[in-house]
């Protein structure tokens, strides 16, 4: 099993950022995809998940800014992040899940700095 990440990078305030997760070795369709994040000295937490159809979860602080959304297709999972704060900066990863089956990307880093 593989998440790849990727499009994370430097952004000023105010900008946007789009991740990308590419799964490989699961029945995409049937796992719950989402994203975490874990900035330094802090645990990692939840960002948003989205299950197998379209049933979103957010994180109350990215509410409004973020949007996850999945190509089972494509075997995709991406999170737009929209009027990016300092305080989204962090290394986000992605998850996927079902039952007590749990797999993790190594993560992508975003920094919102000017």
């Amino acid at each position: 099993v593989q998440l790849v990440e990727s499009g994370g990078g430097l952004v000023q305030p105010g900008g946007s950022l789009r991740l990308s997760c590419a799964a490989s070795g699961i029945i995409f369709s049937t796992y719950t995809m989402g994203w975490y994040r874990q900035a330094p000295g802090k645990e990692r937490e939840l960002v948003a998940t989205m299950l197998g159809g379209s049933l979103a979860n957010y994180a109350e602080s990215v509410k409004g800014r973020f949007t996850i959304s999945r190509d089972n297709a494509k075997n995709t999972v991406y999170l737009q992040m929209n009027s990016l704060k300092p305080e989204d900066t962090a290394v986000y990863y992605c998850n996927a899940k079902r039952s007590v089956i749990d797999y993790w990307g190594q993560g992508t880093q975003v920094t919102v700095s000017s």
